[in-house]
């Protein structure tokens, strides 16, 4: 008869004690983790556990991979994306800064006819009436279109009210003038005065603010070449990949992987040299037309403003000089002495117009922005006023009118159309020039951009296709 015994201290009927249980509150091993029978570390994570072995790495670099190639091209987008639109902007702000410049240019050739027409008394020219009328129906034209495309808080919205004040102060002194009332130059004096005090540094503030934001957008363009490291970066991963791959399973490549590779490759190229070269086509408008369009503009505005005081320093009949100062100081002083540009009489003269004309188109044409072409003709325009200085100081002021109001080969009025006329045609090619390379850049960076989203998504799925083969290898 065989005696079965239960450990000393058991309950009565209690099973036999497992000597192999565990003891209360030790780890109990996790199915199929670590070797049979042996307890995974305490504390362990899963996560932990899962990278311990070779498919668990597989599915990281899978991931990694996948992260890479899709963040590449999502980058390689947001970077070309975003420099066409700042390419975009700064063409379309370069256009308006121009549409501006052209209606003050506009306003002051209008006055400068209206000025020299009055000189001739009575009922002015046909030709130079429809010159004025011609510019003056320009400017009226172009602030509403250029009000439309620019901020609200600019102070396009007052000038169009202000253009037809002066228009009505000009048609008060035509008025006069035709029947010989003095007061008629009070009236087109005033009219210059307003133009002067009130439109055009209007104007002059809305082609500054207009300028800054040019410059701003340049600064977009340039900044959009951060994103292109992170973009390379994702390149790295995807080698990175590559390289524990092959020093893994002891192969050299994975067709796929390399190919995804390599399609990312192609992606993060185009669009680098997208970006990089529209940076490149942005810092080279900015040196070359578009400065020429500004430069052209600025030399055009002060010639044309000095026309205007040409032909008041013949109307105030000997107390002029003023006038003379202003139009020496906007085209040309270098003739003058350092005395007399120091001499206080040329003080307004200089606060209105630091600059001439002159030394605005010689610095443009040292730095090859122009040809030069311009500079040789307000030279020319410069002395045929000084003729018609000397008459005017030799008492003969009759003869100087004649000189100043005359047209026709060889008179002033035909050096200045002929200098208008070539800085006009500058500031035509030089903005179409403008607008046709940023614009190619802009649709360069903007088609990079996709090609480099699709290469990253192309990569995404030839990188996880060819991991999961290898994956499969150890299922």
């Amino acid at each position: 008869m065989t005696v079965t015994t239960s450990p000393q201290g058991a309950a009565p009927g209690a099973a036999a004690a497992d000597p192999y249980a565990a003891a209360p509150g030790a780890a109990t091993p996790a199915a199929g983790a670590g070797a049979p029978g042996r307890p995974a570390p305490a504390g362990r994570s899963r996560l932990a556990r899962r990278l311990s072995d070779t498919p668990g790495r597989l599915a990281l670099a899978t991931v990694v991979a996948v992260v890479a190639s899709i963040g590449l091209g999502a980058l390689g987008f947001v970077a070309g994306i975003g420099q066409s639109g700042a390419l975009d902007d700064v063409r379309t702000d370069a256009a308006q800064l121009v549409g501006t410049q052209e209606l003050r240019n506009d306003l002051v050739s209008a006055d400068a006819t209206a000025t020299n027409a009055f000189l001739v008394g009575g009922l002015e020219p046909a030709e130079a009436r429809a010159r004025y009328e011609d510019a003056m129906t320009s400017a009226a034209q172009a602030v509403p279109r250029l009000a439309a495309g620019a901020p609200e808080d600019t102070g396009l919205q007052s000038v169009s009210g202000a253009i037809q004040e002066y228009a009505g102060l000009v048609e008060s002194a035509r008025a006069n003038n035709r029947q010989g009332f003095p007061v008629g130059a009070a009236y087109l004096d005033q009219a210059s005065a307003t133009l002067r005090s009130g439109t055009l540094p209007t104007l002059d503030e809305v082609a500054g603010q207009t300028a800054q934001r040019v410059e701003d957008g340049q600064s977009s363009v340039a900044f959009t070449q951060a994103l292109l490291a992170l973009v390379w970066l994702g390149l790295v991963g995807l080698v990175g990949v590559q390289v524990w791959l092959a020093r893994r399973t002891h192969r050299v490549l994975n067709v796929r992987l390399v190919l995804g590779t390599a399609v990312a490759l192609v992606g993060a190229v185009v669009v680098t040299a997208a970006v990089v070269g529209g940076n490149g086509v942005a810092r080279g408008v900015n040196d070359g037309p578009y400065g020429a369009v500004v430069t052209s503009s600025q030399a055009l505005a002060q010639a044309t403003d000095a026309k205007s005081m040409e032909s008041f320093t013949l109307i105030k009949r000997g107390s002029g000089q003023a006038y003379e100062n202003r139009f020496v100081a906007c085209t040309d002083t270098s003739a003058l002495t350092p005395e007399q540009l120091a001499d206080e009489a040329f003080a307004e003269a200089l606060a209105v117009c630091p600059l001439s004309a002159a030394e605005i188109l010689d610095q443009a044409t040292a730095d090859g922005q122009l040809a030069g072409s311009s500079s040789t003709l307000l030279g020319q325009w410069v002395a045929e006023h000084q003729e018609i200085r000397a008459l005017d100081d030799g008492g003969e002021w009759e003869d100087a009118v004649a000189a100043a109001t005359a047209s026709g080969e060889g008179t002033a009025a035909a050096a200045f159309d002929a200098f208008a006329e070539q800085v006009r045609d500058d500031i035509t090619a030089s903005g179409q020039e403008v607008d046709q390379r940023l614009g190619s850049a802009s649709g360069t960076s903007a088609t990079a951009a996709w090609v480099a989203l699709l290469a990253g998504l192309i990569a995404a799925v030839l990188a996880a296709s060819g991991l999961n083969v290898r994956m499969k290898e150890y299922r």
